[in-house]
């Protein structure tokens, strides 16, 4: 009996092979070897399953191969390889369980497994499970996206069992908020679905409103006289009210075969002639068809004698309608699934609506630093000397080429930026010395002429520029760790050299505050703006004062140029897109005062963006609007928002 039992042990042994061994794919590869062989979408499924949750290693390998038609099997026993061409035509075969190599094999001893573009999807999405897991982080970081991207809901189970043992920090909280995406979407359990809306509800995330907005979906349809049972309405329609016309609710019936169709004149003609009759049509002659009336009598006619259909009139349209309810279905069958994802969409469109206003906050503010650094020279030049410079733009201009030619000698674009700085102050301030000594001087208490000669000068830059740099913009590059933007949400989001700028105009605030309040130069400055004739009374060289005075406007302007070079095209023309706004911004702020050029720098950044925010196909009807509502508050507010005491305010 003993030798009996080893004898069935044995045979047992022999018939299931030598991939019964704990921990093979072989068996279940075997146990579903006729589906493999068949690739049919309908009956792979339970195959590619038990690969998958097999919990062999290599149930992965056996996938990918797979999905990459690199399975092969050998016709004389049915067993699956890894199969690879030589150079003498024949094929080396690898086995899945051992490694193990065989060469030389014939290829018509094997037969290839194809899978065709279905079951490698679906192979694909098996696949994910082992993804999510991989040791390799890049790995598990291309299964998200590829969810995220073409999601589904067998993508669900794996992403969840995958979450607790992720050791990325980052990956986790990525596979958490699509386990919450994918949870809204395809989870079986209404309550889960509903619980995660309610927890997504507060997210600005553009992927939760791609999420939510699906549920929402809504199919127009009709039926005959209540509205069916077991269905989600959204809403029940009255043809006639609201965007829901009658010609929209009768074409509805038609599409629907619940009507007979409209006959349009054409059709009706076309009708008419084939049942002409001896030069009539039921009675009508031919001659008297030229009157819609006549038509319609002729094919009225027609249909009483059941040879042509009924014509479908206004009261035939009416009485269709009565005896139907129309309605739109949402596509989600729960009704607490599309209940919970309207409050979340109204909760989230509300929120969204506060960091719009907050980003366009962010974008006046980011404006008007820009006009500020701007138009901070020029209102040092127009309070304190009362002098129109039409070139200051050019001073601008002039810094963001200086700009450009230290990037040129330094290559290192955070260390040419620390140098540029201070050398455009240096190069327009000393050409601002210079404009003022040979030209401005001479021209004093002459406004007219100032203004021509200085509008001559900046025509004079501009074409200068254009002879040494040429017409092709050139590129002021921002430092490495000025780019990209501070995103703080998927609404709210601002550059880095936006930032940089605003800051750096806050900077030339305290500093022209320091220069007026703590030293000579701001002491006499100030005196020579307030009373000229007292200043020159106690010892104060007012010329010396106007020049230094107008070299600082000039070097600060200059300074500008580098910063606005950062992120605008440098051309010879970018003085001239600022020139403006620049005085715009000073009269409107306030002749001469540092806090006045502030308030109308915020008060035009402002006014822009808001007006570009109700018009923004317009950019153009922008600008002038901005300018009409600048006109009418001079009108009532002529000095500015802070006036300015003293000889600019007497000018």
């Amino acid at each position: 009996m003993r030798h009996l039992l080893i004898a069935i042990i044995a045979t047992l042994l022999s018939c299931t092979g030598a991939f019964a061994q704990e921990g093979a794919i072989q068996p279940v590869l075997q146990n579903h070897q006729a589906a493999i062989v068949k690739s049919s979408r309908k009956t792979i499924a339970p195959a590619i399953d038990a690969i998958a949750s097999s919990g062999v290693p290599q149930a992965q390998q056996v996938l990918e191969v797979w999905a990459a038609k690199n399975m092969w099997m050998r016709k004389s026993d049915g067993v699956f390889f890894i199969a690879e061409k030589a150079e003498d035509k024949t094929y080396r075969l690898t086995d899945f369980d051992t490694g193990q190599t065989i060469d030389g094999v014939l290829k018509a001893d094997l037969k290839q497994i194809k899978p065709n573009s279905g079951i490698r999807a679906m192979i694909g999405t098996a696949l994910v499970r082992f993804q999510l897991m991989d040791a390799d982080k890049d790995k598990r970081q291309d299964a998200l996206t590829s969810i995220e991207r073409d999601p589904e809901a067998a993508h669900l189970a794996p992403l969840r069992a995958s979450i607790d043992a992720e050791p990325d920090a980052g990956l986790k909280a990525q596979k958490q908020r699509l386990e919450r995406l994918l949870t809204i979407g395809y989870d079986e359990d209404t309550q889960a679905r509903v619980d995660a809306i309610l927890e997504m509800s507060g997210d600005l995330g553009v992927d939760v409103r791609a999420t939510l907005n699906p549920l929402m979906t809504t199919t127009r349809a009709v039926s005959a006289g209540d509205v069916p049972q077991g269905l989600n309405i959204a809403q029940v329609l009255v043809p006639g009210k609201e965007d829901f016309d009658t010609e929209a609710a009768y074409e509805l019936l038609v599409k629907e075969n619940l009507a007979a169709p409209r006959l349009s004149s054409g059709e009706m003609r076309a009708i008419l002639a084939e049942h002409i009759d001896g030069g009539s049509i039921a009675g009508v002659p031919v001659a008297q068809m030229n009157t819609l009336e006549n038509r319609s009598k002729a094919y009225a006619s027609l249909a009483a004698e059941g040879k042509v259909p009924p014509l479908v009139t206004d009261e035939t349209i009416q009485a269709a309608l009565a005896t139907h309810v129309f309605y739109d279905v949402y596509s989600e069958p729960s009704a607490e699934v599309t209940d919970a994802a309207q409050k979340a969409l109204n909760d989230i469109s509300v929120n969204v609506g506060m960091n719009q206003a907050l980003d366009l906050t962010l974008d006046a503010l980011s404006l008007a630093s820009i006009y500020f650094l701007a138009a901070i020279g020029l209102a040092i030049t127009f309070g304190v000397m009362g002098v129109i410079n039409m070139a200051h733009g050019e001073f601008i201009m002039m810094g963001a080429y200086t700009g450009y030619v230290v990037q040129q000698i330094i290559p290192d674009h955070t260390i040419s930026i620390i140098v540029a700085i201070p050398l455009a102050f240096a190069v327009t301030f000393a050409a601002g010395v210079a404009m003022e000594r040979l030209v401005i001087r001479w021209l004093y208490n002459r406004p007219l002429e100032t203004l021509l000669a200085t509008f001559g000068i900046s025509i004079a830059l501009q074409q200068l520029a254009k002879n040494i740099f040429g017409t092709q913009a050139r590129p002021l590059t921002a430092p490495g760790w000025l780019d990209g933007a501070w995103v703080i949400n998927d609404v709210v989001s601002i550059s880095y050299i936006r930032i940089a700028i605003f800051i750096l105009a806050f900077i030339f605030l305290g500093v022209f505050l320091f220069i007026m309040k703590r030293t000579r130069l701001g002491l006499e400055t100030r005196a020579v703006t307030q009373n000229p004739r007292m200043a020159s009374s106690m010892g104060i060289n007012k010329d010396k004062v106007n020049m230094l005075t107008f070299g600082l406007g000039s070097g600060i302007a200059g300074i500008a140029g580098v910063a606005i070079g950062l992120f605008a095209k440098v051309t010879s023309e970018l003085g001239s897109d600022y020139i403006v706004q620049s005085f715009m911004t000073v009269v409107v702020g306030g002749v001469g005062n540092i806090w006045g050029t502030l308030a109308g720098a915020t008060m035009i950044g402002f006014l822009q963006k808001g007006i570009e925010w109700l018009n923004p196909s317009n950019t153009l009807a922008a600008q002038t609007y901005m300018i009409i509502f600048i006109i009418i508050f001079i009108q009532f507010r002529p000095r500015g928002i802070v006036a300015l005491k003293g000889r600019a305010a007497g000018d």
